[in-house]
């Protein structure tokens, strides 16, 4: 009788463990589920499904800890051993945590779908209320609207107005600095001896260079008028 005993012991707290592993890993699942932000409306398949699920494991570990108590009880007070009690009372307070966290995890999955509801409720009163109430004032929160982007629009193009026109205020300044440094060379030149008159002189072979390659240009432009 003690050994079958034992053996029913052995077998009821296999099953009573790895249903608490069950109910475990779909607690990670609907716990999830409670914290999404954007809850659907109505609940979905997958958390009606892993809520009665929850609810079976749940209710499936109260019959295996009814039959390990009473199991327990029929053994003899020196059969009885203090391990058993204690595992016997361990599965309780674990059966009893996961009741408390489902209750707790349905609630917040209530309260947070109703708070959705009700924002999206109130929404849809106040746009309601914004296109067939009150038309005229739609419309003047749209045109403040378009003036508030116009606005926005003509502040940026006169941030590219003022950039363009330092811009070429800093190309005129440039300018004037090298027309100074044109004419110091210039100026500084002229007072070499030598200097002008090869000035001269490279300037007249560029503009006798210039007027042979205009030729030889024109020239080619006759022959290839002529051929054609």
């Amino acid at each position: 009788m003690s050994t079958s005993t034992g053996t029913g012991w052995v077998q009821l707290r296999q099953q009573t463990r790895s249903l608490e592993t069950q109910t475990d890993n779909l607690f990670h699942t609907y716990s999830r589920l409670a914290s999404s932000q954007n809850i659907p409306p109505k609940p979905t398949e997958e958390e009606q499904k892993t809520e009665d699920q929850i609810q079976d494991l749940l209710d499936r570990r109260q019959t295996l800890i009814s039959q390990l108590s009473r199991l327990l009880d029929s053994e003899s007070v020196l059969t009885a051993s203090a391990l058993k009690q204690n595992n016997l009372s361990r599965h309780r307070e674990i059966l009893h945590e996961h009741q408390q966290t489902l209750s707790r995890l349905r609630g917040a999955i209530h309260d947070a779908r109703a708070k959705a509801n009700l924002l999206s409720s109130v929404r849809s009163d106040i746009d309601a209320y914004r296109s067939q109430q009150r038309p005229e004032a739609a419309e003047a929160e749209y045109m403040l609207d378009e003036r508030a982007r116009i606005d926005r629009s003509h502040g940026v193009a006169d941030s590219v107005l003022s950039q363009a026109y330092a811009v070429n205020e800093q190309f005129g300044i440039q300018r004037e600095t090298l027309g100074n440094i044109n004419r110091r060379i210039v100026g500084a030149a002229s007072q070499v001896p030598g200097i002008n008159t090869l000035i001269g002189r490279i300037g007249a072979k560029k503009r006798r260079d210039g007027l042979i390659l205009g030729g030889f240009i024109a020239f080619c432009m006759l022959m290839l008028l002529y051929f054609m």
